[in-house]
């Protein structure tokens, strides 16, 4: 039996619900399991606790699957799929394209899958789930009966796993044409499974979007880190008098105007430049915008990061409000999971004090609820959002 055993005093916070085992929690193991390799957890008592994925290279070395004595395979992985898409269904009705799997909150840690109209864009960012793809792939085919289906391995939190994963995209199953129109909230977006970022498209700020829009009428409205310009483009529909779309990355503008244009908007305005370098700008100071939204991305990797990512948070979330008229709104997002609720209020306090502003924080956001956020694992929360009024 390939089994670990808890040192004396630990796995109160499993027992609690959280999911992950350390590797300084580990007091024996038994069986000499491998990178990947389902095994049985006991507490210092030899207690059962669970069944999961061990990974002796990680610090991270058990990932909790299920409480109790059952075959993991692919009946296995269908239920828990099946499970998935039923509340996607429940909070979202009539849409088609969602995040399906989200890792841990869904009881498959280390799995992501996008769905994307008929196709499905799967991630395996752990050593287990890596080792168990087929079984999960398969499922996923059962659930979803998808026209095809492209794994994405080419995320860096593999690299977490020290276990040799190789950085493969390649097709499963079926056709991924080059190019998926998928709709949200009424709008049309193009969503590249194969070369987009992570699965293809950021499903996580869906409900921001919207929220954001409720202010935008009639606005001159400034959209930094635009990535596909989906904010931008839900403030055009909105009513926005004008927007500007600000990225680094030239192929990321290319598809935000392709994007604009699919909507049916005309005269799109596209700057190719670093978002802080043109918010601290000659040209941009010489603006003042009524709407500024600033999504960048995750600044704090791990935890040495944080204070560097910290300040680069408050340098940005200030320059956007020195941008902005009086009574002008900011909308601020952050996506990295060092940087909690209570430290991102933080940055928005500093970065006022620091542009000598008054902020009024009207609305706050978090990740759609296609990524649930487990109450016993803060971890799988990681989107903050705040909608402010700037005095």
């Amino acid at each position: 039996m390939k089994k670990i055993i808890l040192k004396a005093g630990e796995g109160r916070r499993v027992k609690n619900g959280h999911k992950w085992v350390f590797s300084n929690e580990i007091k024996l193991v038994e069986g000499s399991p491998k990178a990947g390799d389902i095994v049985f957890l006991f507490d210092n008592n030899e207690e059962f606790m669970g069944q999961g994925f061990y990974n002796p290279r990680s610090l991270i070395a058990f990932r909790m699957l299920t409480d109790k004595k059952e075959d993991i395979d692919v009946f296995f992985w269908q239920k828990r799929i099946e499970v998935a898409r039923l509340l996607r269904e429940r909070i979202y009705p009539e849409i088609k394209s969602y995040r399906a799997v989200f890792g841990e909150s869904d009881g498959m840690s280390g799995t992501i899958i996008d769905k994307y109209e008929d196709y499905l864009s799967v991630q395996f960012v752990s050593a287990g789930a890596d080792r168990e793809k087929e079984n999960i792939l398969e499922a996923a085919k059962k659930v979803f009966a998808p026209k095809g289906v492209y794994i994405r391995n080419d995320v860096n939190l593999r690299k977490l796993e020290n276990a040799d994963l190789a950085a493969e995209n390649e097709i499963f199953y079926g056709k991924i044409p080059e190019e998926i129109i998928i709709d949200e909230n009424g709008l049309k977006f193009y969503a590249d499974i194969i070369g987009g970022q992570k699965t293809g498209y950021f499903f996580d700020q869906r409900d921001n979007r919207k929220k954001l829009a409720k202010y935008v009428k009639g606005a001159k409205f400034l959209d930094c880190y635009c990535h596909t310009g989906a904010f931008g483009i839900y403030a055009k529909k909105a009513g926005a008098r004008d927007v500007i779309f600000v990225d680094s990355s030239m192929p990321a503008l290319e598809t935000a105007e392709k994007n604009y244009a699919l909507n049916g908007f005309k005269n799109f305005e596209g700057l190719e430049a670093d978002a802080l370098e043109y918010l601290e700008s000659k040209e941009s100071k010489s603006e003042r915008f009524d709407i500024v939204n600033i999504d960048p991305p995750g600044l704090i990797k791990s935890r040495k990061d944080f204070n560097a990512g910290f300040k680069h948070y408050v340098k940005v979330n200030e320059a956007a409000m020195k941008l902005l008229k009086s009574g002008g709104i900011l909308a601020t997002s952050s996506c990295s999971h060092h940087l909690n609720f209570k430290d991102f209020n933080e940055v928005i306090n500093q970065a006022a004090g620091r542009a000598k502003r008054e902020a009024l924080i009207l609305e706050y956001g978090f990740q759609s609820k296609d990524h649930p956020v487990s109450a016993s694992m803060t971890e799988t929360g990681y989107l903050n959002f705040a909608i402010i009024l700037i005095k």
